[in-house]
């Protein structure tokens, strides 16, 4: 029994090593990323069926014509699907590089309060709620003008 006890608490120190453990924690992240990657390929996928057939079905439609859906909503789609792309390419480069890069974070970011920014419904929301996403929008810019300037200035040292 006090060999059995030795060996599972030589196992449970080789296991908790620092370098054992980051590997855990390492192979965790990769199979997070990889699933996330997966749902968001698919999720992709599907929103691009559904606005194929709005498309077409509005395009179709005999009485009202072309685009019976509003452009504003159909651009809202296309944007969807930009930023679920985006989402996809920050992924991507994570499993790539390890490493969280800010400036495609910044980009998603900026895309995706500017799709608010086209679909913003003035019967529903007041102008405050749009100068908040104007305001997000100066600090997202302001934040990628930054990263911008000291990238390039990094690389040229």
């Amino acid at each position: 029994m006090t060999n059995l006890w030795k060996k599972l608490s030589r196992r449970l120190t080789q296991a908790g090593k620092d370098e054992n453990f980051l590997s855990v924690a390492h192979w965790l992240e990769n199979l997070a990323a990889k699933v996330l990657i997966l749902a968001l390929s698919l999720v992709i996928l599907i929103s691009l069926i559904d606005l194929i057939i709005l498309l077409v079905k509005d395009i179709l439609a005999s009485p009202t014509g072309f685009f019976a859906k509003t452009l504003i909503d159909i651009f809202g789609l296309f944007l969807n699907i930009l930023i679920a792309l985006e989402l996809l390419e920050n992924i991507t480069a994570y499993l790539k590089k390890h490493i969280v890069q800010v400036e495609l974070v910044i980009v998603t970011s900026l895309i995706a309060v500017a799709r608010k920014i086209i679909i913003f419904d003035f019967e529903k929301y007041n102008g405050l709620d749009l100068l908040a996403l104007g305001a997000a929008i100066f600090a997202l810019s302001l934040s990628y003008l930054l990263i911008k300037w000291t990238t390039r200035r990094y690389d040229r040292s």
